[in-house]
């Protein structure tokens, strides 16, 4: 699906998404990765749902995020609170969603100024 165009062209925005992977800047990613408005995709080394450790939110931690959308794949699967406590406990919030609906949250959230990290969870 291709999603409408706006005026955050200096961002990174997400223009689309399709089954095993979505579309950054008009730009086809099919691996899991992470990325804030003002900084570039990058790998984030995630395979499957289920080998979510504490150690991949430590990494989101380290980007200083206000908020974090973590999508999970076709479907919404909700992480163990005790995974996500490195942002929870400095009051980091996290969103878990369908892959589908974490990408049009987060260009809303982005859209508004938020410091908002897409976290996606790419399975092969």
């Amino acid at each position: 699906m291709k999603l409408h165009a706006s005026n955050t062209k200096q961002y990174q925005t997400v223009t689309g998404y399709f089954p095993g992977g979505v579309e950054i800047n008009a730009q086809p990613f099919d691996y899991s990765l992470m990325m804030l408005p003002e900084t570039p995709p990058r790998a984030w080394p995630v395979a499957r749902f289920e080998e979510l450790t504490v150690e991949h939110f430590e990494q989101l931690l380290a980007e200083q995020p206000d908020v974090v959308i973590l999508g999970t794949g076709e479907r919404q699967r909700f992480v163990h609170p005790r995974l996500s406590a490195p942002l929870t406990s400095r009051h980091i919030g996290v969103d878990c969603m369908d892959t589908n609906a974490a990408c049009r949250t987060y260009n809303i959230l982005m859209g508004e100024g938020r410091k908002v990290l897409l976290a996606l969870i790419i399975e092969k």
